[in-house]
């Protein structure tokens, strides 16, 4: 009972940064995650969007398969000075066979550049490697979406290459760049 204490506390450790913790998704936390995914500025690259509470609730059956799946695990991103909702992030698309996943993340405008995804993405990769068993984490951003990209090499994430055309938004084909960090890098 100690050691499952004792791990269950490492992980407690490992989602926390100096300002901030992340906590699983649950779905009592549809206000939040709409708020986040109503909003154009958001939703202009992270290219999933509900413009009513009620559409939200897909979003939330989502992160709900993924855990029940064991395909992923998403976290909300809080403030540890006042508990505020700053965002989202966390894994889909887990391969057990390939140990690979897709990250995905995003925040409120009025947290944009703030040093967010500098300080909160090494836990989610820490937590990526260490508890899903992870030996690469892929990336996948708008070719357009300069910010993203720029934070993503900014913590070792390499560009392995553009896929043209990949997909079809607002009346237009859009390039999508992927992205990838192995456990070893």
């Amino acid at each position: 009972m100690i050691r499952l204490l004792d791990r269950n506390q490492e992980i407690l450790d490992m989602l926390q940064t100096e300002r901030f913790f992340l906590k699983e998704i649950q779905p009592t936390d549809i206000q939040l995650i709409y708020k986040g995914l109503s909003d154009p500025q958001v939703y202009q690259y992270y290219g999933v969007r509900f413009l009513t509470l009620e559409a939200t609730k897909e979003q939330m059956e989502w992160y709900g398969m993924l855990k029940e799946t064991g395909t992923g695990i998403w976290f909300g991103i809080y403030d540890k000075v006042d508990d505020a909702f700053c965002g989202a992030g966390g894994y889909n698309n887990l391969e057990k066979e390939h140990q690979k996943a897709e990250i995905g993340f995003w925040l409120y405008p009025e947290y944009w550049g703030k040093g967010i995804m500098s300080e909160v993405m090494p836990k989610l990769l820490e937590y990526g490697f260490a508890e899903l068993d992870l030996n690469r984490i892929e990336g996948f951003v708008e070719n357009d979406n300069s910010k993203c990209k720029k934070a993503l090499a900014k913590i070792n994430f390499r560009l392995e290459g553009t896929m043209r055309q990949a997909e079809f938004k607002n009346g237009k084909w859009i390039d999508v760049d992927i992205y990838a960090k192995l456990k070893n890098q």
